[in-house]
This record gives C-alpha cells, structure tokens and sequence, in this order.
C-alpha cells in the first residue's frame, strides 16, 4: 500500500455563520461548529483511506473564543497519524470578523477515524509519509494521545469487571 502525505489529503473548509446556527444572543452553538469540525475530519479520513470511515472519538475539543452571526468560520483539517486500520486527524478552527479582519483561533480538536470495507469491517489504510519537522512533531503528540487513549480504555475496562 502507497503511503500518502499530509498535504495530499489535508482539507481547508469555510462557512458564513448564520442566524440559524446560533442562540438568540448571537453565539454560535458548540455542536454547529462541532459538526463542521467532524465533517472537515471526515473528509480528510476519507481522502486518506479511500473507503468509508467512521468517527470513533473526539480527543479534546477547546473552544477559546466565541463564533457569532455574521462570521466567517475556517476549519484547517489534517492527518497526524495513521494506524493500521484508524487515523487521527487534527482540526484547527479560526473564525473571521468579516467587518473588520480580525481572526480569532476559535477551537482546536482530535478525532479519530476507523476506516470501514463495504462489510463494514475495519480495513487497513495506507501509511502516513511525514514530510518536516511539524508533521514529525505533530506525529509524535498523536502518538502519545493514542497511548494515553489506550491506557484510559485499558483501565476504564479493568474497573468495570471490579465493579
């Protein structure tokens, strides 16, 4: 299997905040952005694998700075690590006051994919070139957050079967 590198699968999204997407205050809701970040992941699995995937988590979601009406939201996706049949894929948001410039980091969140053959069976997916000292960087943090994922599963399992 060919391995691919970040750039050729990494996907760029922008949207116009609307008043249909926020509180009557103006605010932007949390799960309208979290959609737009899982659909920007999603495609961004998909280009990797070639198949169908499926959202397996969300690792850390931080909103920093609100989204109102009338914003432009930009969703900057891209692989930092493929497994043998999952991906993690990191996605910046940055929200755009149209008015007057201004570009706030909004959220920052890690999803992880499982990439799925017709039957629905996890699939093995191509391996991921890493290409500077960034991706390597970035590569080595989603590195450690699946350990950590691991460990968390391994010991939520183990207290289950105590209590």
């Amino acid at each position: 299997m060919k391995e691919k590198t970040v750039g050729s699968t990494s996907v760029v999204m922008a949207q116009q905040m609307n008043p249909q997407d926020a509180n009557p205050a103006g605010n932007v809701h949390g799960g309208v952005i979290m959609k737009l970040i899982d659909t920007a992941a999603g495609a961004v699995a998909v280009r990797h694998a070639r198949t169908n995937v499926v959202t397996a988590s969300i690792d850390r979601l931080d909103f920093h700075h609100p989204v109102f009406v009338g914003d432009l939201l930009t969703l900057k996706a891209s692989l930092n690590l493929a497994g043998r049949s999952s991906m993690e894929v990191g996605v910046r948001v940055e929200s755009e006051n149209l008015f007057t410039g201004e570009v706030r980091h909004t959220a920052s969140a890690y999803l992880t994919f499982v990439a799925l053959d017709p039957a629905g069976k996890p699939v093995e997916v191509p391996p991921l070139a890493l290409e500077g000292t960034a991706e390597i960087r970035r590569n080595g943090e989603a590195r450690a957050r699946r350990e950590a994922r691991i460990r968390e599963k391994k010991t939520e399992r183990e207290g289950q079967h105590r209590g």
